[in-house]
């Protein structure tokens, strides 16, 4: 139980995830508005006063009882904040244990400074990455609980053709790094969402074998273990990775 190359882009299109060495600043586009002219009902005139564009924003949703899927989710937000235009928004999903319980199963204490998320609030993402660890093959009870809580989305079609992936932790390299997400994908296509696989964009990454990896081509990962395992650099660099991914794609379609 978890406690916690790609193809050569073609040369006719931009590659999904920009490069690391331009500076993270936010651009200001000019949005050329055309209107009716005041003296003739067919001229048009050109408004060509700035307007600063709203950032895109991408939950980072997840739970994590013992920090490992946090770890990834603090990465992940770096890739999603790197690419111009997008920004990420951590997030906690309600924890279901008591606090007696969580102490005896020695949980540390949550940062405060990730708020709790509710459902509703999943309508305002333009994309959304959801994290959580294994449980025997599926995700956790807690994030269970939470898409529970979204039915009256779901009877609304509140999420329909909302981008979103997956992150997991896992406790062995046996269990659960594939499945895990796999078995969430139920959830997405209820809510009529789009799964984002990272597939094997992370390159020469996905293939080394001199090192234990977390991850798959359904998304980032990281081996718990007995829960004193920290994730590997390769781990956090996969997490990175997608985040930039994700909010590449999430950008592409909003200019669609």
């Amino acid at each position: 139980m978890g406690k916690g190359g790609g193809c050569v882009p073609s040369k006719k299109r931009m590659p999904l995830v920009a490069s690391d060495d331009h500076p993270n600043v936010t651009r200001e586009a000019t949005i050329r508005i055309e209107e009716k002219s005041p003296t003739s009902g067919t001229g048009s005139i050109e408004d060509t006063t700035s307007v600063p564009l709203t950032k895109l924003k991408i939950f980072i949703v997840f739970y994590s009882m013992y920090g490992h899927v946090e770890i990834l989710a603090r990465r992940m937000k770096k890739g999603v904040d790197g690419i111009d235009g997008v920004e990420g928004v951590l997030f906690r999903v309600p924890e279901t244990l008591s606090s007696e319980v969580l102490e005896q199963m020695k949980a540390p204490l949550k940062d405060d400074d990730i708020p709790v998320i509710s459902a509703v609030e999943l309508v305002s993402a333009d994309g959304i990455l959801f994290g959580f660890p294994t449980r025997y093959g599926s995700m956790a009870a807690q994030m269970k609980a939470f898409f529970d809580s979204t039915g009256q989305l779901w009877r609304e079609q509140k999420l329909v053709g909302k981008p979103a992936g997956f992150f997991v932790s896992t406790g062995t390299q046996g269990e659960g790094q594939e499945t895990t997400a796999w078995t969430a994908i139920t959830q997405l296509s209820h809510h009529g969402m789009l799964f984002v696989p990272i597939g094997y964009t992370f390159g020469a990454g996905m293939f080394k074998m001199d090192t234990i990896r977390g991850g798959s081509p359904y998304g980032a990962g990281v081996f718990a273990g007995d829960g004193t395992r920290e994730p590997t650099e390769t781990e956090l660099a996969l997490a990175e990775h997608q985040g930039k991914y994700m909010a590449a794609i999430v950008k592409r379609l909003a200019q669609a």
